[in-house]
């Protein structure tokens, strides 16, 4: 499989690096910042890829996936941003006929977190005694807070645990709220992520963690995704494909 990479940070030489362990071939390169790579999206870097792997810009999103939509050629959309183009890009990429998949995190081992935490959280609902918060850590480079990760696991709580309606992110200076669910967050160090479900009762308490030791996992999820999307056509979300990963 051909693969053309658009963004070259960290993630995009991560999966370089799982491209090629996985016996595929990288056809190019996209990233205005890099000085060894192409600037922009078109049609002659297109032609040479069976599916192209997008870690770049929310700003360059749009304009990326008119190319691909007008290129023909399946996309593995890992950038976040670009919520407020979600209809525009919907649309265009379904009248082109082309494979989509798109996801905030790629990383299977994340996602089998969400499914523990979904199970766990059932068996909470049926248990008052048992409360449940979450805490994420990540590194002191990380912009956002919380992750998009910990949030996605919040929700997951809150649609099977029917005492929990509201997720909470900031600092309280207060006494929680029964509907409440706490996520919060410490930036510091060079942590690639670790995000923790606790369910607390006056016994005991019970954790379910996952820590990411580096991007290796986010990189393999989304190689993985381009195996399964480069012949398919539709419009896809992560959990689509996770739900064939993770039956």
């Amino acid at each position: 499989m051909k693969v053309l990479l658009s963004g070259y940070g960290q993630m995009g030489k991560e999966i370089e690096k799982i491209l090629l362990s996985r016996g595929h071939i990288v056809s190019a390169v996209v990233d205005p910042m890099v000085e060894t790579a192409h600037k922009e999206i078109s049609a002659a870097v297109l032609a040479d890829a069976d599916v192209v792997i997008d870690f770049s810009s929310p700003a360059a999103v749009l304009k990326n996936c008119t190319a691909y939509a007008q290129g023909s050629t399946p996309v593995v959309l890992g950038t976040t941003g670009w919520g407020d183009k979600y209809d525009e890009i919907k649309a265009m990429i379904e009248k082109a006929g082309i494979g989509f998949v798109w996801g905030s995190n790629f990383s299977i081992g994340a996602h089998m977190l969400f499914k523990l935490a979904s199970y766990a959280a059932t068996l909470v609902n049926k248990v008052p005694e048992y409360d449940i918060m979450v805490h994420e850590m990540h590194h002191k480079l990380k912009k956002d807070s919380p992750s998009g990760t910990a949030i996605t696991l919040a929700e997951k709580i809150l649609a099977n645990c029917d005492r929990k309606t509201k997720i909470v992110t900031q600092c309280l200076d207060r006494r929680i709220e029964p509907e409440e669910l706490h996520v919060s967050s410490t930036r510091g160090g060079s942590i690639p992520g670790i995000h923790t479900m606790y369910m607390d009762s006056p016994a005991d308490t019970i954790e379910i963690t996952h820590n990411a030791r580096s991007r290796g996992g986010f990189a393999l999820g989304s190689v993985m995704a381009a195996e399964w999307i480069k012949d398919k056509k539709g419009f896809y979300s992560v959990e689509d494909f996770i739900k064939e990963i993770l039956p």
